[in-house]
């Protein structure tokens, strides 16, 4: 819950000095204490929600007319139900902490200016009836508000999620705390991913630096300065996820012997290495420590007269971890490795790949087939699911 959010905006704030219980959850706005009519012509109360629109944490003008209302069905003074306002009805769970029972839609000409008019038109609407029955019934209570600070999972809020009307799904990847070893070309796509999830933490493992043909086969377009310095690939991810995601850790430094215990109390770990000697040492340890994990690999190869491809995503879980036999735990040639043919959309096919079977098994997405392993061939565009658990 979010007072700050609220005092960064004209509208929220002018809600809030008009005396009306207002705060935002999970980029909902939620008005309390509305009074209106139910079926038996008693005077209840319920709360407004409505989505919120933002840019830089400051509301834009609403796109959109819809609101949402918690309690039973709003009635006129004698009963009869407000038809005229009332799109459906049914209870829903928008986000955490915020539940509904009915839809209202009611569009002015022109539509809303801002959140104000938004929130009033549907509080009059409603209320109007119930000072019918109780003169003195109303919304505006004049609370004391308790300052807070935002969510600390992002710099700024996270819209997308309330717009699709999903927060009560991606509230499943809050608790995770997530390590990425390996900020390769795949690894780094993972790290874009997930960055843009609602996840406690994200530890970063590479002793790697970002030099110049990294920038062809991972996310975003850095510039000329930034690959002058040569900087730790760690240091340069953190700090450009930094600035939308809060907690991303860097650790500059491979996993070995000495401190794969780092990893003991992570969530989740995404493996993208490609040192078998490594991703050994670290699958036999995530497993000792019951820690679920994906492993991801491809291979390139010059076909007659094209590049040929498949790539591999490797899931290992407490209550499976048969998938490990389908690993490679041995290092290619030399000759083979120094080229090591990596492609941009490859990697980030690959990282995608990962990301969706980690929320499936989180419980973001559907997870039907429980496959844990997936090979995608590139020639003939097919997805081949195994190990089904």
């Amino acid at each position: 819950m979010s007072q700050r959010l609220i005092s960064l905006s004209a509208d929220l704030v002018r809600l809030r000095d008009d005396g009306y219980d207002v705060e935002t959850i999970a980029d909902f706005l939620v008005l309390k204490h509305v009074p209106y009519v139910t079926p038996s012509r008693e005077v209840a109360y319920g709360t407004l929600v409505s989505r919120l629109e933002l840019s830089g944490d400051v509301t834009v003008r609403p796109s959109d007319h819809v609101a949402f209302f918690a309690g039973e069905t709003p009635c006129d003074a004698d009963g009869q139900p407000l038809s005229k306002i009332i799109n459906s009805s049914g209870h829903q769970v928008l986000a955490e902490g915020v539940e509904i029972d009915h839809t209202f839609s009611s569009k002015p000409d022109g539509g809303y200016v801002d959140y104000h008019q938004k929130m009033t038109t549907y509080v009059s609407l409603v209320s109007r009836f119930a000072r019918q029955l109780e003169p003195q019934a109303t919304a505006t209570t004049f609370p004391v508000y308790d300052d807070d600070d935002e969510d600390p999972r992002f710099a700024y809020s996270d819209t997308a999620s309330t717009r699709a009307q999903i927060s009560v799904f991606s509230d499943r990847l809050r608790d995770y705390r997530i390590a990425i070893v390996g900020l390769g070309g795949t690894g780094a796509y993972v790290l874009d991913l997930v960055v843009k999830t609602p996840v406690r933490e994200i530890h970063l493992y590479d002793g790697d630096r970002f030099v110049q043909h990294n920038a062809f086969r991972a996310p975003g377009a850095p510039g000329r300065e930034q690959l002058v310095g040569v900087p730790q690939k760690v240091e340069y991810w953190a700090q450009q996820y930094s600035r939308m995601k809060r907690d991303v850790v860097p650790h500059d430094c491979y996993i070995d012997e000495e401190n794969v215990e780092l990893l003991r109390d992570m969530s989740f770990v995404f493996v993208a290495v490609d040192d078998g000697a490594a991703r050994r040492l670290i699958v036999e340890s995530l497993e000792e420590y019951g820690v679920a994990f994906i492993d991801t690999g491809m291979g390139v190869y010059e076909g007659e007269d094209a590049l040929a491809a498949v790539l591999r995503v490797t899931t290992s879980s407490p209550t499976y971890r048969a998938a490990k036999s389908r690993m490679p735990f041995v290092t290619a040639a030399p000759d083979d490795y120094d080229r090591n043919i990596q492609v941009a959309d490859l990697n980030a096919l690959n990282g995608a790949l990962a990301v969706i079977k980690w929320k499936k098994l989180a419980g973001f997405y559907a997870d039907l087939g429980r496959e844990h392993q997936t090979l995608y061939t590139v020639s003939d565009n097919e997805i081949v699911n195994e190990e089904q658990a």
